[in-house]
């Protein structure tokens, strides 16, 4: 049963509205006419985006009941269209779920922040973060010095060691102290954006988050300790894969034995209509939360529950104890998620575990940091003579010395790629034989060791990003492990951005092509154990962006996954056709019109356009490794350049440092990737990937494939000022609590705009052979929420909502006021629409 849409009351169709409907699907696929059973894909040709546009223009008139995407696909002529309508007409609305009592109804908007509160709030920011870099600069000064004083390698090694523990106490304990200094516990409520209140908000949260050793703690059970000492109430045996560390830890609940998959968003808080909402989320005992997935506030998993993949919960919602539910909004289902077997995995061997973490970190991870830091500081500047560079002294008002440095840096950076190269395709390969596809491992062995190493090391960023998007890209996976076909090379076969649990057991057909974002899931969790399976994407598909592919997937040859489409696990297999929403409904594979670019039409000709195509994308990796090492380049010197005056400024230097490094690593990428749009401005295109046009675009995606460093700017008002200088039309006290947005200059964004975390702003598509690209208009005081992604031709009215993990397909049109969700997106009746507005 498929309940994506909720039954809503909308009037039934008036006797025309057949030819109502008629007349506006002409006048968007360019027809003179178009009868009753017309097919919408096989006779008129349309596409997606031609439907936006049709749903779009039905929603201005007022003649005509609302449709939408899911409508049209379900019922492809205006004869069936006309029907459904008619039959759904007269269904009462379903009434409201019970409001929670601890969210009243804002009497009105909230007030917005003044120019002094906005801009007063970045200046605390600063100070903060000045603050806080000092402090650490102390650390590290007193520590450096000291392990300076040793004698002889030995005790250089131990007093290593003993500054890497005492370092490891102050990264766990530090922020847990400060969060119960500053804030004490949480509470549900409203903590208004730019205020003083959200600046202690925004503290804590940076905090919190941004511990560098947050990616130790992931899959550990350091990671359930680390909650509870910041408030958060954990059950034994919990087990927690995702990154997304939450912040209002006070509402999260987690009952015993629950597992959590990565890539999960549980964040106990969203930004909306100029307010942070703050809220509780609980999760039963013994339950299963997938990948990919988003729990708002006010969200509640029962015991013995499971939630799927790539679902959300939204404000309001409860999944029943023992039921599974998945989609966006989630419904119930059928769906068996929880299909590996536990196994016997104690406290002890938790704690085990956990400890030897930390002794890995203290004995190997902090010596092997701090001695490569002297080793740069040090060692490198002397390379000089051993090169015949000459004087190893560094005089930085001698035009030389910088030309030494360059060849250092080359040498350095190109052979620490080649290293890391040798290792990624070598190290896994070797710990791979200790795994078999079908067994039940318990976590926390040897083994589940092993299994995190291959995960770290092949999925590593740069290798990905430097060859995707090129025929390159799939060599590069094949020797990492991976087994895809090279018989159809396309040039365009995987994207930037992929990742698997296990590369060794993943195989994709010929001619299948990959956009960004795709996440395999080779690897199955409890609480206590795990297992690996292979994984096969069938011949032929197209895979759009951000993905999840489960093992047992009921996918196969000639399939084509729309972006952020739940993939199913049950029914029968399902082979050409296309998939698109979630839960996943069947829609066409392909369609007439999007055959008609300028593809090759003979063998010859694609041999021709495909060997023009490697070469345009070889001078692009060139470009990236080139930029990268010039950017590498710039942190030795600025690295040298420390040293040479630490003796006169000391550890305050450190901070210093700390706001220099940041600096320049911003400025510089912004620098490269406007050089890259000046060179070749971006402009809505419609064109195939054997066009050069996008193959300028591929190499864009390269120079602008650098958002982890302003990933620090997130929740700021410098944010504001960053996507400015990159071309993005931002209003006043825009809120970017880490959105991602590629194509900036084809992006405007209205006054007190609020993105929350994780969600997208996409305006290109590649759709197997095609691509596609144009601008998307978000107007004053919309959100966009947690996980959401929205794509090319869109416009938001102004004060409308995108609710969580919602995809807002190309070409729609959202009308000021509304409230839209699900995937795809449609507007939320009323009773859900208040809901999701409050805390």
């Amino acid at each position: 049963m498929d309940l994506t849409e909720y039954p809503t009351a909308r009037p039934g169709p008036a006797p025309d509205t057949g030819e109502a409907f008629a007349q506006v699907m002409a006048d968007v696929t360019g027809q003179k006419s178009v009868s009753a059973d017309s097919n919408f894909f096989a006779d008129l040709g349309a596409n997606s985006l031609v439907l936006a546009q049709f749903c779009a223009r039905v929603r201005k008139r007022a003649d005509l009941p609302a449709v939408t995407i899911k409508d049209i696909y379900r019922n492809p002529t205006i004869a069936s269209l006309v029907s459904a309508l008619a039959e759904t007409a007269p269904v009462a609305a379903e009434p409201p779920e019970p409001e929670p009592a601890s969210a009243p109804v804002p009497a009105e908007p909230p007030k917005r922040a003044s120019r002094l509160e906005y801009f007063g709030c970045g200046i605390l920011q600063v100070l903060i973060f000045l603050a806080y870099s000092f402090l650490v600069a102390q650390v590290l000064g007193a520590g450096t010095d000291w392990i300076i004083a040793g004698t002889g390698l030995a005790d250089f090694y131990l007093r290593a060691v003993g500054f890497g523990a005492a370092l490891l106490i102050i990264l766990c304990t530090l922020p847990i102290a400060l969060k119960w200094i500053i804030v004490g516990r949480w509470k549900p409520g409203e903590i208004r954006i730019w205020s003083l209140g959200y600046v202690r908000f925004w503290m804590v949260k940076t905090l919190v988050q941004r511990n560098p050793l947050v990616p130790l703690f992931a899959g550990s059970p350091l990671y359930s300790m680390y909650l509870r000492a910041l408030g958060a109430k954990i059950g034994k045996g919990v087990t927690i894969f995702s990154r997304y560390v939450p912040v209002c830890t006070d509402l999260l609940t987690v009952g015993e034995g629950t597992v959590i998959c990565k890539d999960t968003y549980f964040t106990t808080y969203r930004a909306q209509d100029g307010v942070i909402r703050t809220g509780p989320v609980a999760i039963g005992s013994h339950s299963y939360v997938g990948e990919m997935s988003v729990l708002d506030i006010e969200t509640r998993i029962g015991d013995d529950a499971q939630f799927g993949h790539a679902s959300s919960l939204h404000a309001g919602q409860a999944v029943p104890d023992g039921q599974s539910w998945h989609g966006v909004p989630a419904v119930p289902s059928d769906v068996r998620y929880r299909r590996v077997g536990p196994r016997a995995c104690g406290s002890f061997r938790r704690a085990f575990f956990a400890v030897r973490q930390a002794l890995t970190v203290i004995f190997l991870g902090a010596p092997l940091m701090l001695g490569l830091l002297g080793l740069e500081v040090n060692v490198l500047p002397h390379l000089s003579p051993a090169m015949g560079l000459g004087t190893a002294d560094m005089d930085f008002t001698h035009p030389m010395f910088y030309w030494k440095a360059l060849v250092v840096s080359f040498i350095l950076y190109f052979g620490l790629r080649l290293i890391g190269l040798l290792i990624v395709v070598l190290l896994p390969r070797l710990l791979n034989r200790a795994l078999k596809p079908g067994e039940v491992y318990r976590l926390y062995t040897l083994r589940y060791t092993a299994h995190r190493v291959i995960r770290a090391l092949t999925n590593l960023r740069f290798f990905k990003t430097l060859l995707g998007d090129s025929s390159a890209i799939v060599h590069y996976l094949r020797a990492v492990g991976c087994r895809i076909s090279k018989k159809e090379q396309t040039g365009s076969n995987f994207g930037l951005e992929e990742k698997y649990e296990n590369p060794f057991l993943f195989e994709a057909g010929a001619g299948t092509m990959v956009a960004d974002g795709l996440s395999v899931l080779n690897a199955e969790y409890t609480n206590t154990s795990f297992r690996l399976s292979r994984v096969r994407v069938g011949a032929q598909n197209f895979l759009g962006n951000h993905v999840v592919y489960p093992a047992g997937a009921r996918t196969g040859d000639n399939c084509l996954l729309a972006t952020k489409v739940l993939v199913p696990l049950d029914g029968p297999m399902r082979e050409g056709v296309g998939l698109l929403g979630s839960p996943s409904f069947e829609i066409p594979r392909s369609v007439e019109r999007d055959s008609q670019f300028d593809h090759p039409k003979t063998p010859e000709e694609f041999r021709r356009r495909l060997a023009a195509k490697n070469r345009h994308n070889a001078v692009s990796m060139l470009l990236y490794a080139g930029s990268h090492w010039l950017f590498f380049y710039g942190l030795l010197l600025l690295t040298w350049a420390s040293d040479l005056y630490y003796v006169h400024l000391g550890a305050p230097l450190f901070a210093l440092d700390t706001v220099v490094f940041l600096s320049y690593g911003i400025l510089f990428f912004v620098a490269l990737e406007r050089i890259t749009v000046l060179i070749q401005p971006l402009r809505p295109v419609s064109c195939s990937i054997y066009d050069r046009r996008f193959w300028r675009q591929e190499r864009f995606w390269k120079a602008a494939a650098t958002a982890t460093v302003m990933r620090s700017l997130d929740g700021t008002p410098f944010k504001t000022a960053v996507w400015r200088m990159q071309g993005i039309k931002v209003g006043k006290r825009l809120f970017d609590d880490g959105t991602g947005i590629i194509e900036k200059t084809l992006v405007r964004l209205g006054d007190d705009v609020a993105l929350n975390v994780g969600s997208v702003i996409q305006c290109h598509s590649q759709e197997d052979g095609g691509f596609k690209m144009d601008r998307i208009e978000i107007g004053s005081r919309c959100t966009v929420g947690v996980g959401a992604l929205v794509h090319y031709g869109v416009t938001m009215g102004e004060g409308s909502t995108l609710a969580p993990d919602s995809f807002l397909m190309k070409g729609a049109e959202v009308p000021a006021h509304e409230h839209w969700g699900g995937n795809p997106a449609h507007e939320l009746r009323a009773g859900r629409r208040q809901l999701a507005g409050k805390s």
